[in-house]
């Protein structure tokens, strides 16, 4: 295979019709991309660039080129569309690129391309964007979904949805925080070194960090380059995580020595972070259904000396019988480790995603409100088969990297109602002083709506009675 070509652009192009035509994650196909790029530094700091600033910006960019041309961008062929697209990025959000040069590569870009000759069309389009005024947008007190779509880039019927749902105030921070580029977070490998430690090794390395708000194991880097080539991380100090995923498994209070569940496992950020609060002393079961991704937990956990985790592929949702598995009876192979009973279970359950769409803008354009649908059928199949793994007085902790309804509060009543034996319990105990804000009145972790640096996460505490 030909090396792919060392242009910025047409790089940045070529991933983004990729992500469109697979619906796959942005981090995905650029890193199975690189493997066939030829790039120099600046132009890969330039694609990543322009991949993830036209992710969080497709709807604003739509919104001004279709003032432009004749024809909406979105029903243009996806290539010149692409191309127009990554131009006016440059054009709108990057002072540090000259108009011209933004204009005359998109042109290059267009005339290499077989069949119909759309170079001049994207030429006429692009200087006309120059020159033309923004246009005025909606009056956000009288057509807020239009105002907050345009200028956040957010899609309608998300925006609708979070109106309905939260109130005109906390859309709009929803729909901020959309456009944030997420700071680069590590969270310490206590088995390894203290936070203090990390943060030294960091500075000798002229590394600067700062501690994060609310966990107390986690820092956040200022500039980093490639955070994959850190020594701290190859040498298995830290695991890259945000710090809203950091607060998750402290709610489930491992303790040493226990038999533990992480029902959706991969690739093992909270996994291994459960070891590293069980002083990696007892058994984790991490059950997940996609074979790569436990590949990648297994190394995860091997780079930081974790010892405790047993992973196996299962697809909870469907593989695991709804009764509890029985050594001799039952026919699933799995029965052999789920027979015993777990002190705690982690349920971070798949989902729509919709939390962490700062870090994966693609979902701006590929998910759809049937996304949530699905995803809340999933959760609660998963909930309906791990809980009778549960021995009597167990934890169970159900979070999901989103802040919607269906698949949050609502998945947890509904759980609640049909499994009386299960009741929620405050996180206040397990959320420092300086996160209490981020809990919510029913007690449950919430870190949207808050002036923290967090992706967007909800989780509760279940606590199984005794008896049933």
């Amino acid at each position: 295979m030909p090396p792919f070509p060392s242009n910025a652009r047409k790089f940045a192009c070529g991933v983004l019709q990729t992500i469109y035509r697979t619906r796959a994650f942005a981090d995905d196909v650029i890193e199975a991309t690189l493997n066939d790029a030829v790039l120099s530094e600046p132009d890969r700091a330039l694609a990543f660039e322009l991949v993830y600033g036209v992710l969080r910006h497709t709807i604003t960019l739509d919104w001004r080129l279709d003032h432009i041309s004749r024809k909406p961008i979105a029903r243009l062929p996806l290539n010149v569309a692409m191309i127009l697209r990554v131009a006016a990025y440059q054009l709108l959000y990057l002072d540090r690129i000259p108009d011209s040069a933004a204009v005359n590569e998109a042109v290059k870009l267009i005339r290499k391309q077989p069949g119909h000759d759309w170079g001049g069309l994207v030429n006429a389009i692009l200087r006309n964007l120059i020159r033309q005024p923004t246009p005025t947008l909606p009056d956000p007190m009288v057509a807020p979904v239009e105002a907050f779509s345009h200028k956040y880039a957010c899609p309608s019927w998300m925006v609708e949805r979070w109106i309905q749902a939260f109130g005109i105030n906390h859309t709009e921070v929803l729909c901020q925080k959309t456009l944030e580029i997420p700071p680069m977070t590590l969270r310490t490998n206590t088995l390894r070194c203290t936070r203090q430690i990390l943060m030294d090794r960091l500075q000798v390395e002229e590394i600067s960090g700062r501690e994060t708000s609310v966990s107390p194991v986690g820092v956040i880097l200022e500039k980093c380059g490639n955070p994959g080539r850190l020594s701290v991380v190859q040498d298995g100090w830290c695991y890259i995580e945000d710090e809203a995923a950091q607060l998750i498994p402290p709610l489930l209070d491992p303790q040493p020595g226990e038999r533990i569940l992480d029902a959706c496992a991969a690739p093992g950020g909270k996994t291994t972070h459960l070891a590293q609060l069980m002083e990696n002393q007892g058994t984790i079961i991490a059950l997940d259904c996609q074979h790569e991704r436990l590949l990648r937990l297994t190394a995860n956990c091997k780079r930081l000396g974790i010892e405790i985790v047993q992973a196996h592929e299962c697809d909870v949702a469907t593989d695991l019988p709804e009764d509890k598995p029985d050594t001799v009876n039952s026919p699933i192979s799995h029965s052999h480790f789920l027979a015993e009973p777990f002190d705690r279970i982690l349920v971070d359950t798949p989902c729509s995603g919709l939390g962490v769409l700062r870090r994966h803008p693609e979902g701006k354009m590929l998910k759809r409100f049937s996304t949530i649908e699905k995803s809340r059928v999933i959760q609660s199949q998963i909930l309906d088969r791990v809980c009778n793994l549960l021995r009597p007085g167990g934890i169970l902790v159900y979070s999901a990297c989103s802040i919607e309804p269906e698949e949050t509060t609502e998945v947890v009543s509904a759980f609640c109602q049909e499994h009386p034996d299960f009741q929620p319990e405050t996180v206040t105990s397990w959320i420092p002083t300086s996160g209490l804000s981020l809990v919510t009145d029913s007690g449950y972790l919430c870190t949207a709506f808050q002036s923290f640096t967090m992706d967007g996460f909800f989780a509760c505490r279940l606590k199984k009675s005794h008896t049933k």
